[in-house]
């Protein structure tokens, strides 16, 4: 099966240097040294991921998060220079699945990839419709196989990473899932300090298009110092 991975970078020598690794893997790359044309790719190829600069010389990557956001939900990874925390939550809120900070090792970006394609892979399944992929309680209707949710009959559009967070969180209704199980599980990959970070924003994010309340949830319940849970 062929990977198609976007690589969007004004610096040639790094998206030449991501090429390089990911090529290694068997992946197919297009390259993209501006906004413009990374979003000419997005609408003529077929695509099963995104790595994006947020520094570009048109089009910053944030608002081509959000462009892309707009159509399609394969992952996107935030490649970022800077290191306040502001500009990785705002590429988390726009849509974003993950994000790794310059200078940044290729061996872990391409574990980064190579995590989000699993973790796409296993919620996105176009697998035959099984019953035990569907859940639905308290307004809410989640389905594995389409990958649709709806809350009182309103459709969410949520991101792959969202989407799977929701999907852990409804799967183990009544039972407290600590921040690190829910990275291990959604993310596939080790759980750091700031991965913390990384779920708070995508669980802030999942409660507003489910309009849920952080103070009075009727969904997600933080369980301080230990994780969220959602009730049976």
């Amino acid at each position: 099966m062929c990977i198609n991975i976007l690589v969007v970078d004004d610096e040639q020598s790094i998206a030449d240097l991501i090429e390089v690794y990911l090529n290694n893997e068997g992946f197919t790359v297009y390259k993209c040294y501006n906004g413009q044309d990374a979003l000419r790719n997005v609408e003529s190829k077929q695509l099963d991921l995104a790595i994006l600069d947020v520094m570009l010389p048109d089009i910053d990557g944030f608002t081509l998060c959000r462009k892309i956001r707009e159509k399609h939900n394969f992952p996107v990874i935030m490649l970022t220079a800077k290191e306040e925390e502001i500009d990785k939550i705002t590429g988390l809120t726009l849509g974003a699945d993950d994000y790794v900070t310059k200078p940044f090792r290729p061996l872990e970006l391409v574990a980064r990839v190579k995590a989000q394609l699993r973790r796409f892979t296993k919620y996105n399944s176009a697998e035959s419709f099984q019953e035990d992929n569907i859940i639905q309680f308290a307004g809410l209707v989640i389905n594995k196989d389409t990958h649709e949710c709806t809350l009182n009959e309103r459709k969410l559009a949520l991101t792959p990473t969202e989407f799977a967070i929701l999907w852990v969180l409804c799967s183990n209704r009544g039972r407290v899932v600590s921040s690190e199980e829910l990275f291990h599980e959604v993310w596939g990959d080790k759980y750091y300090t700031n991965s913390n970070n990384t779920v708070m924003v995508h669980i802030r994010h999942l409660r507003e298009k489910m309009n849920d309340s952080k103070e009075h949830p009727k969904y997600i319940k933080t369980v301080w110092g230990v994780g969220y849970k959602i009730e049976k």
